[in-house]
């Protein structure tokens, strides 16, 4: 099992400071500090424009472990799945987006330049269409557009400290 834990916090000057994230699998832990994914990226997205990639100006993307909510196990199907809806996202045009993955929903967060074009009815129509093909249920489209760090909205939701200190 593969969980992704919210943050490490650590007391810096007498307040507490969420300092990154922790991954946990088979009882070992890795530490991602906050930033040093940030500073990788920088980096890549210059090396691929020298080097005439095409991708150069992708949006950076974190791990696709951090579309799903805090306590759910992150399987290969659950991954799969958040792929391929990302991918008709990106094959309708959109360029910075997430999609949530919530049991059998897809949360669908576009960055707020691209939402008119999101809630136009044919769009709508197309992205609702493309996400149940991918294998969702369901689609919502977040109306508060793309954000990081969105999940972490939730930790602070007396229900979601329930189900996430069950385990369950």
């Amino acid at each position: 099992m593969l969980y992704l834990h919210p943050s490490v916090a650590v007391r810096i000057r007498g307040k507490w400071q969420d300092v990154g994230r922790i991954l946990i699998a088979e009882g070992h832990a890795l530490w991602f500090p906050n930033g040093v994914e940030w500073a990788w990226n920088a980096t890549y997205s210059t090396l691929s424009q020298r080097a005439g990639l095409p991708t150069w100006d992708r949006p950076a993307s974190a791990c696709l472990a951090s579309r799903i909510p805090y306590g759910t196990e992150v399987t290969p199907e659950r991954l799969a799945l958040i792929e391929r809806g990302e991918a008709a996202l990106r094959e309708l045009g959109f360029r910075q987006f997430r999609v949530r993955i919530h049991d059998n929903l897809a949360r669908v967060e576009i960055s707020q330049e691209e939402m008119p074009r999101a809630l136009s009815p044919e769009m709508a129509a197309a992205i609702s269409r493309r996400l149940k093909s991918a294998g969702f249920a369901y689609v919502a489209l977040d109306l508060q557009g793309y954000r990081q760090g969105s999940l972490n909205e939730a930790l602070g939701h007396p229900a979601s400290l329930r189900k996430t200190a069950s385990g369950t």
